[in-house]
């Protein structure tokens, strides 16, 4: 939950993750006696904290199921008595017995266990009769899915979800009127049923989301199977879809790869570029009159849109096409073959990676208008799943020959299958993979470089 999303919602999560890490000092001291050093206490709560988001603990949502709760907190005990007795174990240190560590266990796994459901009751009954902790949503559609959201959401008034407005083609108030609407309106969450809102406005919605904090949510076709890439909820029996938050993008990960891709962008800028810019500076003016680099707007993570770097490898006064450069291509400069061959003419895009725009590895960004024109050959729901990530300067489908011009739907349509296969597998040795079967790759040559 985002600060500037919710009211003070976003407080509820920290201040239990507070509250069970006092519980579990508690009981630590109770038991015992202060006959352990401080190394016990930072294990022990180091450790749950670890488990905790490793297990998603603390990921209960108002329409989260009490049985979901109670299955988090067995597995959550399980994983806490083992950090307990592995303590035990390194330190080589007993000053209790099995069994009344078993009991320390029971009882804080106990104590945390009654708080969290009886908060997860309290804004229930909260919500349904002061009306507080509401979340204010819109809904894009007049679907049969959509109709049966609204019905639920009246019927279920303890989940604190108040529709602020319907939109609809078929309705007095149109789909262009909620466009209007949510920019002019603090929105919690946005329903969007999926087969009834064009690619653009889709395109919308997910850039007004990401810029406003606001969740959004699909209402699928439901007599459609469900595209797995998707995260489901379930409100009662309807299924409500949401782009899901990877892995790759959780904190560490994240900071992880942000790391990885400083350090290789700054490796590559400055014992690279530094002394081959202007080297490239001079042959390509000595061919062509015209700037080094070429500036072209492609689509990043959440579609938001950014000016991708090249080295400028076409004539300029062709350099305004936006087509893919073709085979023996009249438009490329003789230092252009040379530079799109070898994928010199990429370099640069790691001043975009040192920006924060791109990442070394990831799925390769488009331009706007392939984006557009793609995402109609493509199932809408995985399209959107490829933009949920910075896209990259090398990727795995340029590693398997997917890279250049498209000749075909086959081409988008397995570039996009080996993109989600990336977000869906990540790990920081399969970047590390990726990058040496690139730099393989370019001293094999490619040919689909042109």
């Amino acid at each position: 939950m985002h600060p500037k999303r919710g009211g003070y919602s976003f407080l509820i999560r920290p201040i239990l993750v507070v509250l069970d890490l006092c519980i579990l000092s508690f009981f630590i001291h109770i038991f015992l006696f202060r006959q352990e050093t401080l190394l016990l206490y930072f294990f022990v709560l180091t450790g749950w904290l670890i488990a905790a988001f490793g297990l998603s603990f603390y990921e209960v949502y108002r329409f989260t199921k009490p049985i979901k709760i109670v299955g988090l907190l067995v597995r959550q005990s399980i994983l806490f008595a083992v950090i307990l007795y592995a303590y035990f174990g390194l330190v080589k240190s007993r000053t209790i017995s099995i069994e009344q560590t078993a009991k320390l266990v029971f009882l804080a796994i106990a104590a945390i266990g009654v708080i969290k459901i009886l908060i997860y009751y309290v804004l229930k009954k909260y919500r349904s009769y002061l009306g507080g902790n509401n979340r204010q949503i819109v809904v894009f559609g007049d679907s049969e899915g959509a109709q049966e959201l609204k019905k639920f959401f009246k019927k279920r008034k303890d989940l604190g979800y108040h529709i602020m407005e319907v939109f609809g083609q078929n309705l007095s108030k149109s789909i262009e009127d909620g466009m209007a609407f949510i920019n002019s309106n603090n929105v919690d969450e946005i329903y969007c049923s999926i087969d009834e809102v064009t690619d653009e406005e889709v395109n919308s919605l997910i850039s007004y989301a990401d810029k406003n904090f606001s969740v959004l949510k699909f209402i699928p076709n439901t007599k459609r199977f469900l595209s797995k890439h998707l995260k489901t909820d379930y409100y009662e029996y309807l299924p409500v879809l949401s782009i899901p938050e990877v892995a790759l993008n959780n904190v560490f990960n994240r900071l992880l790869k942000r790391t990885f891709d400083v350090i290789f962008s700054l490796f590559i800028i400055i014992l690279i570029l530094s002394w081959l810019t202007p080297i490239l500076f001079v042959i390509i003016r000595l061919e062509s009159k015209g700037s080094i680099f070429y500036k072209h707007v492609r689509n990043g993570i959440n579609y938001h849109e950014f000016v991708c770097y090249k080295f400028r490898s076409l004539r300029v006064k062709e350099d305004i096409t936006e087509l893919h450069v073709k085979k023996n291509d009249e438009r490329v400069t003789k230092i252009g073959r040379f530079i799109r061959r070898t994928s010199i003419d990429e370099l640069p895009q790691f001043y975009n990676v040192l920006k924060g725009d791109m990442s070394v590895v990831g799925p390769r960004p488009h331009m706007v208008q392939y984006t557009q024109s793609y995402a109609k050959k493509i199932d809408k729901y995985n399209f959107m799943f490829r933009h949920v990530v910075k896209p990259g300067v090398t990727g795995m489908a340029q590693i398997k020959g997917y890279r250049g011009e498209i000749k075909s739907d086959e081409d988008i349509i397995n570039r996009i299958k080996y993109d989600i296969f990336y977000i869906e597998n990540w790990s920081i040795f399969l970047d590390i993979k990726i990058i040496i079967d690139t730099a393989v790759s370019l001293i094999k040559g490619d040919e689909n470089a042109y």
